[in-house]
């Protein structure tokens, strides 16, 4: 069997036998690879078992599998339908690779006075009837060329009617017969909404009753005679029941819900939310929620549904509960009015909607159960940790309160530090800082080290002189248990100059460096070796590591604002604002000239015109 570490291991030992996906994490925790199983036991153990049976890609694979997260499903055709969605979602690297969404996609209906089919990936309050998220954006891309074209939906970006002075030309798509003409007054808008309606119908799951509706159109056209009306009917009810058939393999009603359920253990709970669109599981939401053992699930549950619900922009149709909310009609009222419409709750008793809220149960337990399992090692490890490391260093207490601080300095600027703070050898990210160094010109690590530890502490000391002044002279605000900084004797002799020079020359303070996991003390020109399987060095090499990656990610941000200020600059029309808008939602300028202008069009203030202004300029610069 292949060697594992103990997380892991109790993991492969604790496997249901049911149905359900596994996803393969490597040692960064990036998923690579998602499968499916009738047996989910035994399954995943066969991965670990017998490796010379393996075929070449699963040879390659497992060795780097060190860790994996389930779900559980009701059969092994849903367990099918799940891991396609997530394999779409993650791209893992061992899956059949797919193109790579920032959103899952929406079809929108426009709210004009004649609209149009749109594929977005945001949701606004404009109006307009959106559907989705579909979690194939080919295949939605041609469920929407194929409503198009059926029911002649205009593809064009004109105003209808047009503006006061402006006249419109019929397109190719009118010649051809894709488009009846209505931005020059040839379809009337009434005749046009019946289209839109049926393609709304087809989407929201009527396809029947449309084609209800249909059928009588095309007996009325044939009983008067109009035998290309008639045929017209009859070729949009055959190309509707052709994509019946096909949406069948999803197996169920094209209804969006959420169902949700929670598993508790004392001061442990779980949430867990399973997300059914246009009648397919496309994937699950998993939350941990810390609640006083005495709080009745019932509170639990409404707590959590109006903190999670406050934040989605589209609610679904259906909510399944396990418990009767104890506001329930206010909840409803409430999800009402953020929805625009009904949300119906449920509680059921009975049927199979009973069996769904079992199967989100199922799911909640199996990640509790596991939350429970790792807490349990994580406490005896931590408590090992500490105490290694106390030991180690010779400390005079514990240092179970943490900081370490590193440089993240690759040119003349944008030069940034950063302070990350673990309690109990774990990270506790409120208290996380990041520095833009301002203090110190080209490039020296030592300044600015120092200039990163002067500004940490002297914040420490006037928060000591206030709590003690509030207190009557008793000190509330204390310094860390140990600062770790990222280097060697240069950058140690810094920021213990630094700490000196406030006050803190008694600080408890070492210096990690990263080539040989060397670590430096005051006062010692030789460096200190422990053993690379100590508890406590591990936990030296994780707060460091934690603290470069916290720099390095603050220092692209910098950079990455700075450059696409200074190549947006230039551009008419883009100010600081629309800027500032970019940048926080494409992050960079390189992801910004990968998006489209209907992309682009979705940043509050960006028109089409600006859009594909801004576009053209970022392929010049390029």
């Amino acid at each position: 069997m292949k060697k594992v570490n103990s997380q892991f291991d109790l993991k492969l030992k604790n496997l249901p036998q049911l149905p359900g996906v596994y996803l393969f994490k490597n040692d960064r925790g990036k998923i690579i690879y998602v499968g499916k199983a009738k047996n989910l036991r035994n399954r995943v153990r066969t991965y670990f078992q017998s490796p010379h049976r393996h075929d070449h890609k699963t040879a390659r694979m497992v060795p780097q599998v060190v860790d994996l997260d389930l779900m559980v499903t009701d059969s092994e055709v849903e367990a099918l339908i799940l891991e396609a969605n997530l394999v779409h979602e993650y791209k893992p690297r061992y899956n059949v690779a797919l193109k790579d969404d920032k959103h899952f996609p929406y079809i929108k209906i426009t709210n004009e006075p004649f609209p149009r089919v749109l594929i977005v990936r945001r949701i606004e309050k404009d109006d307009a009837t959106y559907f989705g998220p579909y979690t194939s954006a080919k295949g939605m891309r041609r469920t929407v060329a194929f409503l198009t074209r059926l029911f002649n939906i205009r593809t064009c970006n004109l105003i209808i009617p047009a503006p006061e002075g402006k006249t419109h030309q019929v397109c190719l798509d009118y010649h051809i017969k894709r488009c009846a003409g209505p931005c020059v007054g040839l379809q009337l808008r009434e005749d046009y909404a019946q289209q839109v309606e049926a393609v709304a119908m087809v989407l929201s799951g009527k396809s029947k009753e449309l084609i209800d509706r249909l059928t009588e159109k095309m007996k009325a056209a044939s009983s008067a005679i109009d035998y290309e009306e008639a045929a017209k009917a009859r070729d949009q009810i055959e190309a509707i029941k052709s994509v019946m058939i096909k949406q069948k393999v999803d197996a169920g009603d094209i209804v969006d819900r959420d169902i949700i359920s929670l598993a508790r253990e004392e001061k442990d709970a779980v949430a867990v939310v399973m997300q059914i669109r246009e009648g397919v599981l496309i994937g699950r939401q998993d939350f941990q929620i810390t609640s006083d053992t005495d709080d009745p699930n019932e509170e639990v549950l409404e707590t959590f549904i109006t903190q999670y619900y406050n934040h989605q922009p589209n609610l679904p149709d259906e909510l399944y509960l396990p418990y009767e909310l104890p506001e329930k009609k206010l909840v409803e009222q409430w999800l009402k009015e953020v929805r625009g419409s009904r949300v119906k709750v449920y509680t059921p008793r009975i049927g199979e909607k009973v069996r769904l809220v079992d199967l989100a149960a199922k799911n909640a337990r199996l990640l509790l159960d596991e939350i429970l399992i790792q807490k349990k090692k994580m406490s005896e490890r931590t408590s090992k940790m500490v105490t290694n490391l106390k030991d180690e260093l010779g400390l005079a207490r514990s240092p179970r309160r943490m900081v370490c601080f590193d440089i993240s300095n690759t040119g003349e600027t944008d030069a940034v530090g950063s302070c990350v703070f673990f309690e109990n050898a774990k990270p506790k990210k409120s208290e996380y800082r990041h520095f833009k160094i301002k203090g110190v010109k080209g490039q020296d690590d030592y300044k600015m080290m120092r200039e990163v530890i002067g500004r940490y502490f002297f914040r420490i000391k006037e928060d000591i002189a206030k709590t003690t002044e509030e207190a009557g002279g008793k000190v509330s605000a204390v310094p860390p248990d140990l600062v770790v900084v990222d280097g060697g004797k240069g950058q140690l002799s810094a920021a213990r100059a630094e700490l000196e020079y406030l006050g803190f020359a008694n600080q408890p303070i070492i210096g990690l460096a990263k080539r040989l996991e060397e670590v430096f003390l005051p006062g010692q020109s030789a460096a200190m070796t422990i053993s690379k399987s100590a508890p406590g060095l591990i936990l030296l090499k994780h707060i460091r590591d934690e603290a470069h990656r916290f720099a390095i990610t603050y220092g692209r941000k910098v950079r990455s604002k700075r450059t696409i200020k200074s190549k947006l600059d230039d551009i008419p029309g883009i100010g600081p604002s629309r800027c500032e808008l970019l940048l926080k939602e494409f992050g960079s300028v390189a992801n910004l000239k990968k998006q489209t202008v209907d992309d682009l069009m979705q940043v509050k203030g960006i028109s089409r015109a600006l859009a594909e202004k801004i576009l053209a300029a970022l392929a010049r610069s390029s």
